[in-house]
């Protein structure tokens, strides 16, 4: 970063925004830790239908958190949005593991999943709009780096909540209490982020689309001193002196003139899903168990490959500014079609042990190297300032769905076809990934929002 910039304060307010994306991950994951208790408690074995709806009632929830907030941010700011999604979090990890009826937890589960959808397209958008454009990417890579921190640290609470095996069969504790220690966790991180995004400011480029030029100015200058807020808000007025007076809705970003760039993001953001990546870690115990691991060995492999999903987010945030966006989408696209590929001939052919974590581990590896942190880049740079709000949330509701649609069927899929027909057809869907971003998916490294804007 140049030394002009106020690294300090730029890292301060991209962190806090980004934890939203800790308690994501950590929400998300934590329940393929606890799904084999409270299946236990709540009766659900043999019902692949419950069994899919209570590890997609959060993801119904973020569908409505990713739908609502593109027009509540860009009426309210995003800080509050990041304030209500703190609450939620809160909210959610506690309610989740009081309640002993299957309903209500399935309701608590959703209500932590707005807090989800809201944080997942406010959180990229907020870092991207105060983010100086020479490492924009790498700032919002942030996010996706407190996504996969906190994906390890529920895989890290689990397996340290999670009693062993007694005599081959599940410690009765874990099914009475254990899952229950596991949401509950949750509330530290929660309390923490509900505090500190009170001391964050509100986005520069919604004060100066709204009127409040002085208020963004004096934001801007904190960033990179009074010369670079008066560029960033020269760029600002003339992306907005080319763009309709009115507030942009749906029915603005449906309009021909964004059409390529809509439908470029709702695909970005459903394959992000549909690479198939995340089953690995919402039923990795279903996957490690078809590998021949017991459940106290699938924990500890689970932890694993959050370790390597750390490491390989960590890389991506030194490549995403040097390499491109591009590159990355191709790479991951590529590289999990063939390990994908490898993975279900080798599940087809009985292969078991070592050999089925290190691909298991790859596929990790790729994803967090690539397509993890790359849509969420893409995602908040491809769209005009005047609709950005109301796209990122149209994409992250479309990514949800995906989300949803996946962790609902993967249970039936894989019981129908097997872990190998399940990575078959994953193989397939990234190839049709590959094909499609070598064709569409545009360079966006170095640029400033205001000229891709001009460029796109």
């Amino acid at each position: 970063m140049t030394a002009s910039y106020n690294k300090r304060f730029i890292y301060f307010i991209c962190l806090v925004s980004a934890m939203g994306g800790l308690l994501f991950g950590y929400d998300w994951v934590v329940i393929g830790g606890a799904v084999k208790f409270y299946e236990q408690f709540f009766g659900l074995g043999g019902n692949p239908v419950l069994q899919g709806i209570a590890t997609s009632a959060a993801l119904v929830g973020c569908m409505f958190g990713a739908l609502t907030a593109g027009a509540l941010a860009d009426r309210y700011g995003r800080k509050p949005l990041l304030i209500l999604a703190a609450v939620l979090f809160t909210v959610s990890a506690v309610a989740t593991g009081v309640f002993n009826v299957f309903g209500w937890f399935c309701l608590a589960r959703l209500v932590g999943g707005v807090g989800i959808g809201l944080a997942s397209a406010i959180s990229p958008m907020y870092i991207a709009e105060v983010s100086p454009a020479e490492v924009r990417g790498r700032l919002v890579s942030l996010n996706q780096m407190t996504i996969v921190l906190g994906i390890l640290a529920a895989q890290i609470a689990n397996w340290a909540i999670a009693r062993p095996d007694v005599g081959g069969q599940i410690d009765p504790w874990n099914i009475t209490m254990g899952w229950r220690w596991m949401f509950w966790a949750e509330t530290v991180p929660a309390a923490a982020f509900l505090v500190m995004a009170f001391f964050i400011p509100e986005s520069p480029r919604w004060l100066a689309l709204n009127g409040r030029r002085g208020v963004s100015r004096s934001i801007l200058s904190r960033i990179g001193g009074l010369e670079y807020a008066e560029g960033e808000l020269a760029g600002i007025a003339a992306s907005v002196a080319n763009a309709p007076a009115q507030k942009a809705g749906l029915k603005d970003l449906f309009c021909k003139r964004y059409a390529r760039l809509l439908v470029l993001g709702v695909i970005i953001a459903v394959f992000q899903q549909w690479c198939g990546t995340n089953v690995i870690f919402i039923y990795a115990q279903d996957v490690f168990a078809g590998a021949g691991y017991s459940v106290s060995e699938a924990f500890l492999n689970i932890i694993v490959t959050g370790i390597a999903n750390v490491v390989f987010t960590i890389l991506a945030l030194q490549v995403v500014d040097r390499w491109g966006r591009r590159s990355l989408m191709l790479l991951g696209s590529g590289g999990l079609a063939l390990i994908y590929l490898v993975l279900g001939l080798c599940f087809r052919a009985g292969v078991t042990g070592i050999v089925m974590v290190l691909l298991t581990v790859a596929a990790i590896a790729c994803y967090a190297l690539t397509l993890a942190p790359v849509t969420w880049v893409l995602l908040s740079e491809i769209f005009p300032n005047r609709v950005r709000g109301i796209a990122m949330a149209v994409c992250t509701f479309a990514l949800w769905v995906g989300s949803c649609t996946l962790t609902f069927a993967f249970p039936s899929m894989n019981a129908a076809l097997g872990c190998s027909g399940s990575f078959l057809i994953y193989a397939a869907i990234c190839l049709c990934g590959f094909l499609y971003f070598l064709k569409a998916c545009p360079e966006t490294k170095g640029k400033s929002l205001e000229q891709l804007e001009n460029e796109l």
